[in-house]
């Protein structure tokens, strides 16, 4: 194995389904990387093995962490890559959970490492978690979009096929790297309310949770993500209430929500971008402005 790979347990796993999720670009709302942490804590996973991240960051931009032991010795943490094992009972197929750092650099090279992690533990399926932001309600279901590219996983696993076109992050890579070496790969993607700087996003990351256990075939425990739920649409709705504003604003987004039919999942390639979502909140503030 290559040596920036650090083994850090020897767990026999039955045919595991990697679930893998990273901080940043592809996670607004810290939802993914949330859900994904979610996950290895409550199936109670144990660290399998981490890739050394001296060739895959510019730490100017990521940088480490400096933190006192006992007060008196200096440790520093880096930015991580961490993989955990789960045996699960009550499927056929164990877990890998890997919760990561948007590489800076060698997203190829990265990801062929991801990949040779995966084929020493005999995975048979990748799936990864993401969020984006996007002109959606925070006081309306989370809307998740499934997608892949295999036909027949497509029909298996209910998923879309993924007709998305335009800048990608790490997690498209390592879907096009998995697709080389053979193994099949799907997508999960939340939509999180672009108004909204609340982190992490537990309606968000619950709703990422529940689609990925349907995926993999287990059951998770959820009862936290619940709780974290209900106060999180709490002290958001108190907040949206104070600004009149931002009360309208939401309640555009509701009624257009409210008016489309069918809808149960989001294509991100029918997503707005971040320019058009800021022109669309400018113009309304705009014209609400104008009709005061």
């Amino acid at each position: 194995m290559d040596d920036r790979i650090t083994q850090h347990a020897d767990i026999e796993l039955r045919a595991p389904v990697l679930v893998a999720a990273f901080r940043g670009w592809n996670d607004a709302g810290d939802a993914a990387s949330f859900a994904a942490s979610h996950l290895g804590r409550v199936w109670s996973a144990t660290n399998l093995a981490s890739i050394d991240p001296e060739d895959f960051y510019d730490f100017q931009a990521v940088r480490p962490q400096v933190e006192l032991v006992d007060g008196t010795t200096r440790k520093i943490t880096w930015p991580a890559n961490e993989f955990m094992a789960a045996r699960l009972t009550a499927t056929t197929n164990d877990v890998i959970v890997l919760v990561g750092t948007e590489p800076s650099t060698k997203w190829r090279t990265f990801s062929n490492l991801v990949v040779e992690i995966a084929k020493a533990h005999g995975v048979k399926l990748m799936i990864t978690l993401g969020a984006l932001l996007a002109d959606v309600p925070h006081s309306r279901p989370v809307q998740i979009t499934g997608t892949a590219v295999d036909p027949e996983l497509i029909k298996r696993l209910d998923l879309h096929r993924s007709r998305y076109e335009g800048p990608t992050g790490i997690v498209g890579v390592m879907h096009e790297a998995f697709s080389k070496a053979g193994i099949d790969s799907a997508s999960l993607w939340a939509a999180v309310p672009h108004y909204l700087s609340v982190t992490p996003n537990p309606k968000a990351a619950l709703a990422l949770v529940e689609r990925a256990t349907q995926l993999v075939g287990a059951a998770a425990e959820i009862d936290d993500l619940l709780r974290a739920t209900k106060i999180y649409e709490e002290r958001v709705t108190e907040m949206v209430a104070g600004d009149d504003d931002v009360q309208a604003y939401v309640r555009m987004l509701e009624e257009r929500t409210d008016e489309q039919e069918d809808i149960e999942e989001m294509d991100p390639s029918r997503m707005p971008s971040g320019d058009d979502i800021a022109a669309e909140l400018e113009r309304f503030l705009r014209d609400k402005g104008e009709g005061n």
